[in-house]
């Protein structure tokens, strides 16, 4: 009975999906998209020899030149037009998010709708140009410092060398930006976590061959091998089971009369999941601590105490490994705090006469949501760190490549689980619109 019942659902859903036109155009125009920022990672930067940037990535691939080209999708190791990839419009999104929760004015433009929300995205947009100018000049002034084995990484230094490297680069993410906004307008899913997922998952057939030929040099043990798969495969299904993961709380509306009619008095429930702060707290933690290691690798000849610190920093260190853990719950609470205010949900409540049972509305509830947000961002942050420790002891101690970070599986598994239930609700919308068609058909009748 049970297979015979997944067989008609899925039936139904196939069925659906044929007839889902507007879907199905989404779903082309975000992988068409997508093929388009794939071929920008392979259009070179002038005048760099790349084959210079991917010998000092090979060099020190475990700093934050590392991580920028596992985000990047090699961008950053063939020296390309994407190579700042889609990182500045994040690191001014979260800025803007951080600051709206500080600045009044900035909060109040949070509260006034779609104008507001428009005006954000504009500061957001403004504050990725300086980011993007920034890392683009650090990135041309580095680049002519770098000598390989090949000979100097820039053909020609200069300034129209530095400037035409800037302009290529801030171009770059800007296009990327405008891209993501349109697959998220246009396609399906959000464009900016679509462009990054891409960037990762290109890479992931090389990192899995890296891996092959480890255990056919005898480098893993084929029992190793074996276990590893396991191991993926029980961490990805539990972080599809943390992320799925809620606490509903029940809400109350009261009844009320309205003439002659009652209204009102329905139950439904808040959901409130356990990692809020998504893969933010990795992310930042990760990118701060390998600023010491990556500053060590270009100052060979600096202070002794700078490699000291970027010694006990390195991954696989106990020092690292207990700022990593400590860095990701700081963060994890932060950014709960900065996404969910308890006074003001609180607030909306009461002002549309919702009430959860037995707790009186106002500072009572708001205490009563800070309450269980506390305690349920202490089992995420736990579980972030979980996730992201285990990989980092199986890369020190085994040489595994760097595409198998916790941070790099959060991001496949959420954003794969958040692009499936967009499609999903494409498919429940195109069969709600079918019903209401032939209601309507059979009402004229």
């Amino acid at each position: 009975m049970a297979s015979a019942a997944e067989q008609l659902a899925s039936s139904m859903s196939m069925g659906a999906f044929s007839k889902a036109t507007e879907l199905k155009n989404r779903i082309w125009f975000t992988l068409a998209a997508l093929v388009v920022y794939r071929v920008g990672t392979y259009v070179p930067v002038p005048g760099v020899d790349a084959s210079v940037m991917a010998e000092m990535l090979n060099q020190h691939g475990g700093g934050l030149l590392g991580q920028f080209d596992m985000f990047s999708g090699g961008a950053l190791r063939r020296m390309t037009v994407f190579a700042l990839n889609i990182m500045p419009y994040i690191s001014a999104s979260i800025i803007v998010q951080l600051l709206s929760a500080a600045v009044p004015s900035l909060e109040a433009l949070k509260k006034e709708g779609d104008s507001g929300r428009k005006r954000l995205n504009q500061y957001t947009r403004y504050l990725t140009v300086l980011i993007a100018l920034f890392q683009s000049y650090g990135i041309a002034v580095g680049l002519e410092s770098m000598h390989g084995s090949f000979g100097a990484a820039v053909i020609d230094p200069g300034l129209f060398f530095r400037f035409s490297c800037v302009v290529t680069l801030v171009g770059g993410t800007m296009f990327l930006m405008w891209l993501g906004e349109q697959i998220t307008a246009r396609g399906v899913g959000n464009g900016i976590s679509l462009i990054i997922f891409a960037g990762i998952v290109a890479n992931l057939p090389n990192a899995l061959a890296q891996l092959l030929e480890l255990g056919r040099t005898g480098a893993l043990s084929a029992f190793f091998l074996l276990i590893f798969v396991i191991l993926a495969v029980a961490v990805i299904a539990f972080i599809v089971f943390m992320e799925r993961a809620q606490r509903r709380i029940v809400v109350q509306y009261p009844k009320r009369q309205v003439g002659q009619r009652m209204f009102g008095g329905d139950s439904t429930h808040m959901p409130l999941k356990i990692n809020t702060s998504g893969v933010i707290p990795p992310i930042f933690a990760s990118s701060l601590l390998l600023v010491p290691a990556t500053i060590a690798g270009f100052s060979q000849n600096g202070p002794s105490w700078v490699q000291t610190i970027a010694q006990q920093l390195a991954h696989g260190q106990p020092g690292y490994m207990v700022l990593y853990a400590a860095m990701i719950i700081f963060f994890s609470y932060f950014y709960t705090a900065v996404v969910f205010n308890p006074q003001e949900t609180a607030d909306n409540l009461k002002k549309y006469g919702g009430f959860i049972p037995g707790i009186r509305p106002g500072s009572n509830t708001a205490d009563y949501f800070d309450y269980v947000l506390t305690r349920l961002t202490t089992i995420g942050a736990l579980y972030l760190v979980l996730v992201c420790l285990l990989p980092e002891v199986l890369i020190n101690s085994y040489g595994l490549p760097f595409y198998f970070g916790g941070t790099s599986l959060l991001i496949i598994v959420s954003v794969t689980m958040d692009t499936v239930t967009q499609i999903q609700s494409h498919l429940l919308a195109h069969q709600y619109e079918g019903l209401i068609k032939k209601a309507k058909v059979k009402g004229r009748r």
